[in-house]
C-alpha cells in the first residue's frame, strides 16, 4: 500500500485504489514486441469471443469497458497490441470489448472522428459504462493501471518511454484516456475538425474542464507505457492549426 498517497493526491477514490490491489493483477510487466497471427491469438486467449469481447468466467465483471482504437495501416502493431492487452484486461476482471475503427483512403487521418464513431458503434453492441480511447502503439507496463473510469476523466498514459517517462506538458489528454458514458456525452465527444496529427487531445482537455470536470492521473510508476516502433505515416502530417 505504499502508493496510496499517490492515488489520493491524484483524486482517485479510496475504493478504486483498493480494487486495483484486490484483483489478479501483477504490477510491473514485461512488454512483448511479437506480432502473433490472429489464429495464434485465438489459441492463446480462448476467453476472447468473436468481435473482440472478453470477460471472466469465474466471477462477476467489475466494469463494462469498451477499448476504442483509431487505426490505419498498423496491422503488425495491432497484433502486438492485442497480444499484450488481452491478458491484462482479463486479469482486471472486466467485461470488455476492443473496437478497431479504421480510416480508409489516403486523406489526412482524423483520430478524433474515429473515436467518436467507435463510441457510437460500441454503444449499439453493449451497454458499456466506460470508454478507453487508446492509440494502437502504446502498451501498458503495469497492470495495476486499471482500465476503468473513475469519477473524473482520466489521462492514463502518464509516463511513456518515448518521452523518458515524463509528461510532455500538463494539459495533455492524448495517447490513452478514459471517460464514462455520461462524461463523454456531457463534453459532446471529441472535436471532429482536426485532420492530421495533433490538436484534438488539447481541445478535449478544454472541453473536459469547460464541462466542470478535472483530469486525474495515476502515479507515474503505475501509468507507464511503452511505444511500439513504427514507420512514419505519410497520411498523418502535423495539423498546422493545432
Amino acid at each position: 500500500y505504499s502508493n496510496i498517497g499517490h492515488y489520493l493526491a491524484a483524486g482517485i477514490h479510496i475504493d478504486e485504489f483498493i480494487i486495483s490491489w484486490n484483483l489478479r493483477t501483477i504490477g510491473a510487466l514485461a512488454t512483448y514486441s511479437d506480432s502473433p497471427t490472429y489464429s495464434d491469438l485465438d489459441r492463446l486467449y480462448p476467453w476472447v469471443q468473436d468481435g473482440g469481447r472478453g470477460k471472466p468466467s469465474d466471477c462477476y465483471p467489475r466494469h463494462r469497458v469498451a477499448i476504442i482504437i483509431p487505426y490505419r495501416n498498423r496491422e503488425s502493431q495491432l497484433r502486438t497490441f492485442l497480444y499484450n492487452i488481452h491478458p491484462i484486461l482479463y486479469r482486471q476482471e472486466l467485461d470488455y470489448g476492443i473496437y478497431v475503427v479504421e480510416q480508409n483512403g489516403s486523406s489526412k487521418f482524423n483520430r478524433a472522428m474515429l473515436m467518436n464513431i467507435g463510441y457510437a458503434e460500441a454503444m449499439k453492441i453493449h451497454d458499456y459504462q466506460c470508454f478507453v480511447f487508446h492509440d494502437v502503439d502504446l502498451i501498458p507496463e503495469n497492470d495495476k493501471n486499471i482500465y476503468n473510469c473513475p469519477k473524473q476523466p482520466r489521462h492514463m498514459s502518464v509516463a511513456v518511454d518515448k518521452f523518458k517517462y515524463r509528461l510532455p506538458y500538463n494539459a495533455i489528454f492524448g495517447g490513452v484516456s478514459s471517460l464514462t458514458k455520461e462524461q463523454f456525452q456531457k463534453v459532446n465527444g471529441f472535436p471532429n475538425r482536426y485532420f492530421g496529427w495533433g490538436g484534438e487531445d488539447d481541445d478535449m482537455w478544454n472541453r473536459i474542464h469547460n464541462a466542470g470536470y478535472k483530469v486525474i492521473r495515476y502515479a507515474m510508476e503505475i501509468a507507464r507505457y511503452k511505444m511500439i516502433k513504427h514507420g512514419t505515416e505519410t497520411g498523418n502530417k502535423a495539423n498546422p492549426g493545432r
